[in-house]
Protein backbone atom coordinates (compact mmCIF):
# COMPACT_ATOMS: atom_id res chain seq x y z
CA UNK A 1 0.00 0.00 0.00
CA UNK A 2 1.41 3.43 -0.96
CA UNK A 3 2.12 5.75 1.96
CA UNK A 4 0.03 8.89 2.29
CA UNK A 5 1.82 12.03 0.96
CA UNK A 6 3.54 14.18 3.56
CA UNK A 7 2.64 17.91 3.53
CA UNK A 8 5.52 20.03 2.24
CA UNK A 9 5.51 22.36 5.25
CA UNK A 10 5.80 19.43 7.66
CA UNK A 11 8.55 17.86 5.61
CA UNK A 12 10.61 21.07 5.56
CA UNK A 13 10.24 21.50 9.32
CA UNK A 14 11.28 17.89 9.82
CA UNK A 15 14.39 18.43 7.72
CA UNK A 16 15.32 21.59 9.63
CA UNK A 17 14.86 19.76 12.93
CA UNK A 18 17.04 16.92 11.72
CA UNK A 19 19.82 19.27 10.63
CA UNK A 20 19.74 21.05 13.99
CA UNK A 21 20.00 17.71 15.79
CA UNK A 22 22.95 16.68 13.65
CA UNK A 23 24.72 19.98 14.44
CA UNK A 24 24.18 19.52 18.18
CA UNK A 25 25.76 16.06 17.97
CA UNK A 26 28.83 17.27 16.04
CA UNK A 27 31.20 16.01 18.77
CA UNK A 28 29.55 12.59 19.03
CA UNK A 29 30.98 9.57 17.21
CA UNK A 30 29.61 9.22 13.65
CA UNK A 31 27.89 6.01 14.64
CA UNK A 32 25.67 7.93 17.07
CA UNK A 33 23.97 9.87 14.29
CA UNK A 34 20.62 8.78 12.94
CA UNK A 35 20.60 6.79 9.72
CA UNK A 36 16.82 6.61 9.41
CA UNK A 37 15.61 7.40 5.87
CA UNK A 38 13.62 10.56 5.19
CA UNK A 39 10.66 10.80 2.80
CA UNK A 40 10.76 13.99 0.73
CA UNK A 41 7.67 15.06 -1.27
CA UNK A 42 8.33 15.69 -4.94
CA UNK A 43 7.88 18.95 -6.76
CA UNK A 44 4.75 19.41 -8.89
CA UNK A 45 4.34 16.34 -11.09
CA UNK A 46 7.05 14.36 -9.31
CA UNK A 47 6.73 11.43 -6.91
CA UNK A 48 8.04 11.48 -3.35
CA UNK A 49 11.48 9.96 -2.78
CA UNK A 50 13.48 8.57 0.13
CA UNK A 51 16.86 10.05 1.03
CA UNK A 52 19.48 9.59 3.74
CA UNK A 53 20.08 12.16 6.52
CA UNK A 54 23.37 13.20 4.88
CA UNK A 55 21.49 14.12 1.70
CA UNK A 56 18.94 16.24 3.57
CA UNK A 57 21.30 19.19 3.96
CA UNK A 58 21.57 19.56 0.20
CA UNK A 59 17.84 19.89 -0.48
CA UNK A 60 16.67 22.30 2.23
CA UNK A 61 15.76 25.53 0.43
CA UNK A 62 18.02 28.43 1.37
CA UNK A 63 16.40 31.41 3.10
CA UNK A 64 18.11 33.85 0.71
CA UNK A 65 17.55 34.35 -3.01
CA UNK A 66 20.11 33.56 -5.68
CA UNK A 67 20.58 34.87 -9.22
CA UNK A 68 18.19 32.28 -10.66
CA UNK A 69 15.37 33.44 -8.36
CA UNK A 70 15.93 37.11 -9.17
CA UNK A 71 16.11 36.62 -12.93
CA UNK A 72 12.99 34.46 -12.88
CA UNK A 73 10.98 37.12 -11.06
CA UNK A 74 12.28 39.95 -13.25
CA UNK A 75 11.53 38.00 -16.44
CA UNK A 76 8.15 36.80 -15.21
CA UNK A 77 7.02 40.38 -14.55
CA UNK A 78 7.75 41.20 -18.20
CA UNK A 79 6.10 37.94 -19.29
CA UNK A 80 2.95 38.59 -17.24
CA UNK A 81 2.67 42.16 -18.52
CA UNK A 82 2.35 40.89 -22.08
CA UNK A 83 -0.30 38.38 -21.03
CA UNK A 84 -2.28 41.28 -19.54
CA UNK A 85 -1.80 43.30 -22.74
CA UNK A 86 -3.35 40.40 -24.63
CA UNK A 87 -6.13 39.74 -22.12
CA UNK A 88 -7.39 43.34 -21.99
CA UNK A 89 -8.20 43.16 -25.71
CA UNK A 90 -10.70 40.33 -25.29
CA UNK A 91 -13.76 42.20 -23.95
CA UNK A 92 -14.06 44.40 -27.04
CA UNK A 93 -12.72 42.04 -29.70
CA UNK A 94 -13.51 38.42 -28.81
CA UNK A 95 -16.62 36.67 -30.03
CA UNK A 96 -16.58 33.76 -27.56
CA UNK A 97 -18.02 34.44 -24.11
CA UNK A 98 -15.93 31.54 -22.81
CA UNK A 99 -12.77 33.17 -24.12
CA UNK A 100 -13.74 36.48 -22.54
CA UNK A 101 -14.17 34.68 -19.23
CA UNK A 102 -10.74 33.06 -19.58
CA UNK A 103 -9.13 36.42 -20.35
CA UNK A 104 -10.77 37.87 -17.24
CA UNK A 105 -9.36 35.06 -15.07
CA UNK A 106 -5.89 35.64 -16.54
CA UNK A 107 -6.11 39.33 -15.60
CA UNK A 108 -7.36 38.50 -12.11
CA UNK A 109 -4.51 36.04 -11.49
CA UNK A 110 -1.54 37.69 -13.14
CA UNK A 111 -2.22 41.28 -12.09
CA UNK A 112 -1.77 40.51 -8.37
CA UNK A 113 1.22 38.24 -9.17
CA UNK A 114 2.95 41.20 -10.85
CA UNK A 115 2.35 43.28 -7.72
CA UNK A 116 3.69 40.49 -5.50
CA UNK A 117 6.82 40.01 -7.63
CA UNK A 118 7.46 43.77 -7.77
CA UNK A 119 7.29 44.02 -3.98
CA UNK A 120 9.55 40.97 -3.58
CA UNK A 121 12.23 42.46 -5.84
CA UNK A 122 12.10 45.74 -3.93
CA UNK A 123 12.49 43.89 -0.63
CA UNK A 124 15.53 42.09 -2.04
CA UNK A 125 17.04 45.38 -3.24
CA UNK A 126 16.80 44.23 -6.86
CA UNK A 127 15.85 46.07 -10.03
CA UNK A 128 12.21 46.02 -11.15
CA UNK A 129 12.04 45.86 -14.97
CA UNK A 130 10.45 48.89 -16.62
CA UNK A 131 7.49 48.70 -18.97
CA UNK A 132 9.68 48.81 -22.05
CA UNK A 133 12.02 46.02 -21.00
CA UNK A 134 13.34 43.85 -23.82
CA UNK A 135 12.18 40.23 -23.96
CA UNK A 136 14.11 38.78 -26.88
CA UNK A 137 14.67 35.06 -26.34
CA UNK A 138 12.12 34.82 -23.51
CA UNK A 139 10.02 31.64 -23.98
CA UNK A 140 6.51 32.06 -25.32
CA UNK A 141 6.54 35.82 -25.86
CA UNK A 142 4.57 37.11 -28.85
CA UNK A 143 6.50 39.23 -31.32
CA UNK A 144 5.56 42.89 -31.90
CA UNK A 145 4.11 41.84 -35.25
CA UNK A 146 1.94 39.17 -33.62
CA UNK A 147 0.69 41.66 -31.04
CA UNK A 148 -0.25 44.12 -33.79
CA UNK A 149 -2.13 41.35 -35.62
CA UNK A 150 -4.02 40.50 -32.43
CA UNK A 151 -4.96 44.16 -31.86
CA UNK A 152 -6.25 44.40 -35.43
CA UNK A 153 -8.34 41.21 -35.27
CA UNK A 154 -11.91 40.76 -34.09
CA UNK A 155 -14.56 38.05 -33.83
CA UNK A 156 -13.54 34.52 -34.67
CA UNK A 157 -10.19 35.64 -36.06
CA UNK A 158 -9.33 37.28 -32.75
CA UNK A 159 -10.38 34.17 -30.83
CA UNK A 160 -8.23 31.93 -33.02
CA UNK A 161 -5.16 34.14 -32.77
CA UNK A 162 -5.61 34.80 -29.05
CA UNK A 163 -5.71 31.08 -28.24
CA UNK A 164 -2.70 30.39 -30.43
CA UNK A 165 -0.60 33.11 -28.83
CA UNK A 166 -1.76 32.57 -25.25
CA UNK A 167 -1.16 28.81 -25.33
CA UNK A 168 2.42 29.44 -26.49
CA UNK A 169 2.74 32.19 -23.87
CA UNK A 170 1.64 29.89 -21.04
CA UNK A 171 3.95 27.12 -22.24
CA UNK A 172 6.81 29.61 -22.09
CA UNK A 173 5.94 30.58 -18.51
CA UNK A 174 5.96 26.92 -17.48
CA UNK A 175 9.37 26.40 -19.11
CA UNK A 176 10.72 29.43 -17.22
CA UNK A 177 9.33 28.06 -13.95
CA UNK A 178 11.16 24.76 -14.38
CA UNK A 179 14.46 26.63 -14.16
CA UNK A 180 13.58 27.77 -10.64
CA UNK A 181 12.93 24.19 -9.51
CA UNK A 182 16.39 23.22 -10.75
CA UNK A 183 18.54 26.21 -9.82
CA UNK A 184 16.56 28.47 -7.46
CA UNK A 185 17.13 28.68 -3.71
CA UNK A 186 14.28 30.81 -2.28
CA UNK A 187 11.29 28.78 -1.07
CA UNK A 188 8.83 31.63 -1.73
CA UNK A 189 9.87 31.84 -5.38
CA UNK A 190 9.72 28.07 -5.76
CA UNK A 191 6.16 28.20 -4.43
CA UNK A 192 5.34 30.99 -6.90
CA UNK A 193 6.78 28.94 -9.77
CA UNK A 194 4.69 25.95 -8.67
CA UNK A 195 1.54 28.10 -8.64
CA UNK A 196 2.33 29.47 -12.10
CA UNK A 197 2.91 25.96 -13.41
CA UNK A 198 -0.31 24.58 -11.93
CA UNK A 199 -2.56 27.49 -12.93
CA UNK A 200 -1.26 27.91 -16.44
CA UNK A 201 -1.20 24.17 -17.16
CA UNK A 202 -4.92 24.06 -16.34
CA UNK A 203 -5.57 27.09 -18.54
CA UNK A 204 -3.68 25.48 -21.42
CA UNK A 205 -5.98 22.46 -21.20
CA UNK A 206 -9.02 24.74 -21.34
CA UNK A 207 -7.66 26.66 -24.31
CA UNK A 208 -6.84 23.48 -26.23
CA UNK A 209 -10.43 22.32 -25.68
CA UNK A 210 -11.67 25.68 -26.96
CA UNK A 211 -9.51 25.33 -30.07
CA UNK A 212 -10.99 21.92 -30.78
CA UNK A 213 -14.50 23.37 -30.56
CA UNK A 214 -13.85 26.15 -33.09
Amino acid sequence: MRAAPIPVAISVLSLVALLSACSAQAESPPSARSTAPIVVPGRPGEAARTISPSEAATIVAAPSANAVDVKYVQDMIVHHRQALDMAVLAPSRARSATLKGLASRIRDAQGPEIQFMTTWLQQQGQRVPDHHAHHEGMPGMATPEQMESLKAASGEEFDRLFLQLMIAHHQGAIAMSQRVFIGGSHITIQELAADVTSTQSAEIRRMLAMQEGM
